[in-house]
């Protein structure tokens, strides 16, 4: 199963190092690396060009946002699988792409997806929130759940049938892409009850109450355009549930959950840190319409 990863990237030539790294230190053979910069000027791609041993294909110029730059990704991709990897973030381990393709392979799932860790911007050693997913089922999400993107893995397919990202609406674009998979079109999914992702602190909706209330505005658009009903507290729940991520305490290793393949579990409850991507990085230069960092 060939899996491809897309990052996008824009003057980030603090922190693209660490995000390639994680992806060259992946122990699974079959992956599809490809980079989207927006036209980088501060030297990210001079970084690309001597860090990025696993990329397949790089392509550099304007585009119109994050949103635009990862649908680029998607139509260039090839694999049976698509993810994403923001410029960064790192992966948790070397062995979580091999246990995204097993779990894909074995569940036989249209996507699956797993926890996320919130880290310092100046240390990804620093744990600031931890995002536990917990299963999906028809409906969660008018509970104001949703999976972290980053570690949201889809077939190829699903996005041929149903679309790409929606760049009318800003940074909730990827809430509304998964409500419209996994909410109107209920593709089937699958929980892997591990970190994937450690994501630096940061994120455009996030910055300020105003952009709050904006973010709270295209969420309630996502629910509309696809002509889904959420419930009154539906909107209000979203950002409420991130309370719980900062006294949720860190998974112990080898944890296990009914549905999950053993072999996968093991292989990344087996796998150590990888020392050579786990290094400081300053603060997020984020672009505009940037992805909410939920």
């Amino acid at each position: 199963m060939l899996i491809s990863i897309i990052t996008a990237v824009y003057n980030n030539k603090a922190c693209i190092g660490t995000c390639l790294d994680s992806v060259a230190a992946q122990a699974y053979p079959d992956i599809e690396h490809i980079v989207i910069d927006g036209g980088s000027t501060d030297g990210t791609l001079d970084i690309i060009k001597t860090r990025g041993r696993r990329i397949s294909r790089l392509v550099s110029g304007p585009d119109k946002g994050i949103y635009d730059a990862l649908n680029k990704g998607i139509g260039l991709a090839t694999g049976d699988a698509i993810g994403f990897l923001h410029s960064d973030d790192v992966y948790e381990n070397s062995l979580v792409i091999g246990g995204v393709a097993s779990f894909l392979k074995e569940q036989k799932t249209d996507s699956c997806y797993g926890d996320l860790l919130y880290v310092s911007n100046k240390s990804t050693d620093k744990i600031i929130r931890y995002w536990r997913s917990g299963p999906y089922r028809a409906g969660l999400f008018k509970m104001g759940w949703m999976p972290p993107h980053p570690t949201f893995f889809v077939r190829r397919e699903v996005y041929e049938k149903y679309g790409v990202f929606n760049l009318s609406l800003g940074s909730a674009a990827d809430y509304e892409l998964m409500l419209r998979f996994l909410e109107k079109h209920r593709i089937s999914t699958g929980y892997i009850p591990e970190v994937l992702v450690r994501m630096r602190m940061g994120g455009a909706s996030n910055k300020s109450v105003l952009n709050r209330i904006r973010a709270n505005r295209m969420d309630r658009k996502a629910w509309e355009i696809n002509g889904l009903k959420p419930y009154p507290v539906t909107l209000f729940m979203k950002p409420l549930r991130k309370l719980g991520q900062f006294v949720s305490g860190y998974p112990a290793p080898g944890r296990r959950e009914i549905g999950y393949p053993a072999n996968a579990a093991e292989a990344l409850s087996a796998a150590e840190p990888v020392a050579e991507y786990r290094n400081d990085g300053p603060e997020r230069q984020a672009k505009q319409g940037g992805e909410e960092k939920s």
